[in-house]
Parts: C-alpha cells; structure tokens; sequence
C-alpha cells in the first residue's frame, strides 16, 4: 500500500511539473510572438513609407532642403567609413585581451576585477561612451569632430562585447583538444594559434559583427562628439592615383552617419521628408539585418567545418 501511494504522489510531482513546463513555453511563445509582432509591424510601417522614395539617385544624391531631390549618398558613405575605424581598432584590441584573459592572465585578484569590469562595461549606456570620446579624443588627443574620433567612440562602445564573445567562444573548446596539443608538444602559442582560435572562430566572428550591427544604429555617442546634421560633400577619397595610393586625410574629416541624417529629416515638419526618414530607416534595418544573417551563416559554416 505504500509503494502505490508513493507512485501516486511521483506521478502528481510528474503531473505538476509538466504543467508548469507548459505555462512557460506558452508564456516563451506569447513574449516572443509580441516582440516579433511589433517588429514587423514597424517593419511593414517603414516599408510601405519609405519604398517609393528607395531609387539610385537616394543613394547617390547629397542631403537637400528639397526632399524630392534629397539622398543618403554623405551619410552611408560616412557610416562605412566610421565602421572601418571601429572594426579596425575594436576587433584586434578585442580577440587579444578576450585571448589573454582566457589563456595567459593568471587567476588573481586584479584579473578578477578586470574580468568584472569588462562584463559590466557591456551593459554601460552609449551616451557615456560619447562623453569619454568628447573629452579623450576630441579635446585631449586633438582628433576633433572626426571620422577618427567617431569610429574610436564606438570601438569603445563595441569593445567589451567582443572580448566577452571571444572569450565566451575560447571556453567552448573542450579541455581535451588542448591536453593533445600539449601531448605532442606545441607551446602555449602554437595551442593557441594553431587550435583554439581556428577552433573558436565561428563565436568570435558571431560576436564582432552583432557588436558590429549594435554599433552601426548608434546615435548618442556621434552626437556627442559633434556629427554634423547636414553635411553636402564627401571626405577625400581613402585611395589616391598617385603613390603612395593611399590617403588618410578622411580620418580627420567632418562626417554625418544614417542614424543623424534619419534624425534630422525626422525633425522638419514637412511629411516628404519623413518619407525620406523611412527610406533611409529602411536601408538601416535591412543593412543590421544583413549583418546579423551573416553572423548566424557564417557560424554555421565554420561549425559544420569543426569535427572533434
């Protein structure tokens, strides 16, 4: 009689845990479908606004104070250019200190409030990431209000996530590919090199370009350090004819970025230009989703590839 009774009560514990499993992944589903819903709503908002204005010469025209004759063409140039900074400085910075903390930083106190500080810089609001650019790179080093000073900004802003993804991706690697490496005899580069940055490739990729698709939407650190609303030119070319073929007179050139340029169409009262918003918000969407497709094939890819 008491073995019955003691089934009854593991199939009541059995009973009441499934349906608990079942609130939740309901509860999952409903979160989700609203987060979701209302993306694509947007979405579907910026679409039917901004498609018709969608053509070459927006890509290819200057802002204007006409909207029908107005373009995206010193603002996306301006947004490559600050993200060319900000995955030249950011990524290399990034891979090495998530590498040293990970393989080579000895287990410490000091290390320990590295490692604490770096997690939480990854939750600290851009706009102070802004005002230490303004007060780092703009005044003390002299950059000004600068593609330099721009893309800086927001290698600062991106920097912790990708040490905490490099880092997040190293731990993945089992202990055992290591243990066979330095069974053969390879030093602590050649493990490193050789297996567990090839072997972690696909996370530290994963990482760099959604903190690269936070960082390209980012409006507070540029204001911060003085984007420019309106901007009808574009800075000197990147490559020149004559040798050395290359110029990095556009580092210290006045920028504007799609985020400011979605701003200040946002901010006149006429409706035309708020189509123009839509437009360019569009291109903006498109583009970070594009980024963050590419993140989730290229992991797939360098997954498929790994066999251990």
């Amino acid at each position: 009689m008491k073995n019955v009774n003691n089934l009854e009560e593991i199939r009541r514990i059995i009973g009441l845990h499934k349906k608990w499993d079942l609130i939740f992944m309901i509860t999952g589903i409903i979160a989700l479908m609203i987060a979701v819903l209302t993306f694509m709503a947007l979405f579907a908002h910026m679409l039917i606004d901004g498609m018709p204005r969608l053509s070459w010469e927006f890509f290819t025209s200057f802002p204007s104070r006409r909207p029908e004759s107005a373009g995206i063409l010193s603002a996306w140039v301006g947004t490559t250019l600050v993200m060319l900074v900000t995955a030249v400085a950011a990524v290399p910075l990034g891979i090495g200190s998530g590498v040293y903390l990970e393989e080579y930083a000895p287990r410490n106190l000091l290390t320990e409030i590295i490692e604490i500080n770096v997690t939480n810089l990854a939750g600290v609001p851009s706009i102070i990431y802004g005002l230490l650019a303004l007060g780092l790179f703009v005044y003390q080093l002299g950059f000004g209000q600068s593609i330099l000073a721009a893309g800086l900004a927001l290698a600062l802003l991106i920097l912790p996530v990708v040490i905490v993804a490099t880092r997040e991706a190293i731990r993945s690697i089992p202990v055992s590919i290591r243990e066979g490496a330095y069974a053969l005899g390879a030093t602590k580069w050649q493990t490193v090199s050789d297996h567990i940055l090839p072997y972690s490739s696909a996370g530290i990729m994963t990482g760099i370009i959604i903190g690269l698709a936070r960082a390209i939407g980012e409006t507070a650190p540029i204001i911060t350090i003085g984007a420019l609303t309106f901007i009808a030119f574009l800075p000197p070319s990147p490559v020149k004819s004559e040798f050395p073929y290359v110029s990095f007179e556009w580092l210290t050139a006045p920028f504007t970025v799609m985020p400011i340029q979605m701003f200040n169409w946002v901010s006149r009262p006429e409706e035309a230009f708020q189509l123009n918003a839509a437009a360019a918000g569009l291109v903006l969407v498109v583009m970070t989703l594009a980024m963050n497709g590419l993140a989730i094939y290229l992991r797939y890819r360098m997954r498929k590839n790994i066999k251990w």
